[in-house]
């Protein structure tokens, strides 16, 4: 099972009613899923379904589904005027060139232009709305596939920190039984230079911060624990993933820092400094996973 990157984009194109239809979705990364259309007035019904049949391919991420008619062929049908639009338009110039003076007024050709001003009289919209959603569904499969690549790329991403992670890990535990050791070694000396002017309860307690800050056992533990299920989460996990990989980051940078904050020695701080880039580094492609 492959992750899904929230970033996609698909375009397909269709005919009805001697009407081409362009359809395009594009879309970024957004906590939730929030879809917005910018299709002609005379489509609006068909928002609802749209919808629907977007979220049975997606669930997170901000969607755009444009379309844009056009009419083809020489013989396109009987044409006419939208004049309620052409009214609005000129009424709106008017108003602005009353408080500007520099704006111009509008031509017929630029009225023309203007969306949905020119109308096909004989366009069968049931039929039109049958071929949109119909090219939806064809643009959803090509939307889910890129995303779906995508994810292929951030998968390889992850995994490759992942074990970049585990291989610090690992020389760290290795060299913390000689650096355990060293550090010791520089306690025994300094508490035997300073035993005559320590009491017992004093020698207690800097004994216990030092059982403290020389146990990260735990550490060592959660952070493997925390890497093996990003690992499975992005492998194995069907569903949408990237919520929970979030709060993942979260908690592997936690460990980091505790294991920062407990440190004997300058390998344990700069191993804990290279985790923190790995897990930043992951943290800003995971916002990216639905």
């Amino acid at each position: 099972m492959t992750i899904k990157s929230m970033t996609g984009f698909a375009h397909t194109t269709g005919e009805s009613s001697n009407t081409r239809i362009d359809l395009e979705i594009r879309a970024v990364n957004h906590r939730f899923l929030d879809v917005q259309f910018k299709m002609p007035d005379d489509l609006r019904y068909l928002e609802s379904a749209m919808r629907e049949q977007i979220a049975q391919h997606v669930t997170r991420g901000k969607i755009e589904c444009r379309i844009q008619l056009s009419n083809i062929g020489k013989h396109s049908g009987s044409l006419h005027i939208n004049e309620e639009l052409v009214d609005e338009l000129a009424a709106l110039n008017a108003k602005w060139r009353d408080k500007h003076a520099s704006l111009g007024k509008l031509t017929v050709a630029e009225i023309l232009k203007f969306p949905n001003v020119i109308v096909s009289a004989e366009r069968d919209t049931e039929s039109l709305g049958e071929h949109v959603l119909h090219l939806l569904n064809h643009a959803l499969l090509d939307f889910v596939a890129t995303r779906q690549r995508e994810g292929v790329k951030l998968q390889a991403h992850l995994l490759e920190r992942l074990e970049l992670m585990d291989d610090l890990i690992t020389a760290l535990e290795s060299l913390f039984p000689s650096i355990l050791q060293s550090h010791i070694q520089r306690a025994r000396a300094r508490l035997g230079e300073a035993i005559l002017s320590i009491d017992d309860d004093r020698l207690k307690q800097e004994f216990a911060l030092f059982m403290q800050k020389a146990d990260v056992d735990e550490e060592f533990s959660r952070l493997r624990t925390h890497i093996a299920e990003v690992r499975r989460l992005i492998t194995e996990h069907k569903g949408t993933v990237g919520k929970r990989l979030d709060f993942l980051m979260q908690e592997l940078n936690r460990e980091a820092n505790t294991l920062g904050s407990k440190s004997i020695a300058s390998e344990c701080t700069q191993v804990s400094v290279e985790l923190k880039v790995l897990i930043e580094q992951m943290r800003e492609q995971v916002q990216n996973i639905e």
